[in-house]
């Protein structure tokens, strides 16, 4: 793939429509200096210096297809709270249609909260309830996801597992995304591998290749073990398994091709899979071989982990680092 291709095939991005459903998450950071100890225990005092918000886990999803410019809702729960407020205003704000979010009003919306000092994240706190959610929510999304089936070309399922992606909702939504023959693809958890069944790909890293195939994973043959595994019992098109440092390696019916990774600096690795599942999925819903879509997935998720904290990417940036490659991926 040449500059001017990949150009021309983030262009088309513009025109991809993705629905997003998974665990809402609010990311809150709290940034500072540490200089001293306390003294009333072994443990450093930050001193805060600012706050902010991203969204986290599936409104990430969202969050980078919207910047990458594609067209995209978001389905999921959130509380009657004030961070459901946050989150959603800082969603709407990125041209992200929320309008299938529902709310519940037995759950807090979920936040994890970073404080982070010199670009060190010192300690993260949760707030979170992870029960399944009710069958009445669960009808709920499925009402909403069926109002937007005919206007989408992939849906991506971001299972966080904190309770909103349920064996119930799994086997409504991908049988209802199949009915109409959309892409689906998976950033999964282990404890589900088996409803996903039937979706088009998935982007496990190499732990959760692993644990779902049940193939320990020692070595490069391991991982070739692991990847054809699920992809023979999934009945998946394809099978994306990260590797970290190592880069990736895709699986199809037809092929195994490893990519090397794309990162020069790792800061955080924080949203880096949210980031491969996003522009992934985009490349697909564009009409890309998945192939190129998981190359393009590379670059992209090699910038996103030389930034601090959760974050995007945009068009811009992947043909920067498709530059910088001079050919090597192409």
């Amino acid at each position: 793939m040449t500059y001017d291709g990949l150009k021309k095939i983030l262009a088309r991005f513009s025109k991809a429509r993705v629905l997003v459903i998974g665990d809402l998450i609010l990311d809150e950071f709290i940034w500072g200096k540490a200089e001293r100890i306390s003294p009333e225990a072994p443990v450093p005092v930050v001193w805060a210096q600012s706050q902010s918000y991203m969204p986290g886990g599936a409104s990430n999803v969202a969050n980078n297809i919207s910047s990458l410019g594609g067209v995209v809702s978001l389905c999921g729960v959130v509380g009657e709270d004030a961070n459901a407020e946050v989150l959603l205003d800082k969603l709407r704000v990125r041209g992200v249609d929320c309008g299938a979010v529902v709310v519940d009003v037995e759950r807090p919306t979920t936040v994890k909260t970073r404080i982070i000092a010199a670009h060190q994240q010192m300690v993260r706190v949760d707030w979170e309830k992870t029960d399944k959610i009710s069958p009445h929510m669960t009808d709920m999304m499925v009402r909403a996801i069926e109002k937007k089936i005919d206007a989408i070309d992939a849906l991506v399922i971001e299972d966080y597992g904190k309770g909103v992606v349920t064996p119930a909702l799994l086997q409504r939504v991908i049988s209802l995304a199949r009915r109409h023959k959309k892409i689906i693809t998976v950033d999964p958890k282990v404890e589900h591998f088996s409803y996903y069944k039937g979706v088009t790909a998935m982007t496990p890293n190499e732990k959760e290749a692993s644990a779902g195939s049940g193939v320990k994973i020692a070595c490069d043959a391991d991982v070739d073990r692991a990847g054809r595994k699920l992809l023979k019992t999934l009945q998946c098109a394809g099978v994306l398994v990260t590797l970290g440092e190592k880069g990736m390696k895709l699986f199809q019916r037809d092929r195994v091709a490893h990519i090397p990774t794309f990162a020069q600096e790792v800061f955080d690795v924080s949203g880096a899979g949210d980031t491969v599942i996003s522009v992934f999925t985009l490349a697909l819903a564009s009409g890309l071989p998945m192939l190129d879509a998981a190359k393009i997935s590379n670059v992209a998720a090699g910038i996103v982990v030389g930034k601090v904290g959760v974050a995007v990417v945009t068009p811009d940036e992947i043909l920067d680092g498709w530059k910088r490659l001079k050919g090597r991926l192409a």
